[in-house]
């Protein structure tokens, strides 16, 4: 299924918190091209959306695959094409690399990530404390 660019919707306890479209490199069906040099792969370009400007059908998709696994942190991977939307994978730690998946919330989704595993921490915590 070619597209000009595949979605990744980051999941974080069964809420989306960010997305982001990679674009294939130009004149290949990859968003990198390895070429000559491994080291130094051709990469496509990208954008960084808000949660509500990505089509309602990407992000169900995505909630649903994550909601098979569990309620952690997962990166979805989508193709879509019209309203027509595949799973690629569904990613049990995924990247965020500074400037590219933050770009849009900034420091607020790092945040937004230490918060829940504080709260998860703490929620341990209390099982385990004696009464």
């Amino acid at each position: 299924m070619y597209t000009e660019y595949d979605w990744r919707i980051g999941i974080l306890n069964n809420k989306p918190i960010y997305a982001c479209r990679y674009f294939m490199v130009e004149g290949h069906w990859q968003i990198y091209k390895h070429g000559d040099n491994p080291n130094a792969p051709d990469s496509g370009n990208f954008d960084t959306p808000a949660i509500w400007d990505v089509p309602r059908e990407v992000l169900d998709a995505s909630l649903r695959a994550a909601r098979l696994i569990g309620d952690g942190f997962y990166g979805v991977d989508i193709k879509q094409a019209g309203n027509r939307v595949a799973v690629i994978e569904v990613n049990d730690n995924p990247s965020i690399d500074s400037g590219v998946e933050d770009l849009h919330l900034g420091d607020a989704l790092y945040h937004e990530i230490l918060s829940e595993l504080l709260r998860r921490m703490e929620i341990k915590r209390q099982f385990r404390s004696p009464a």
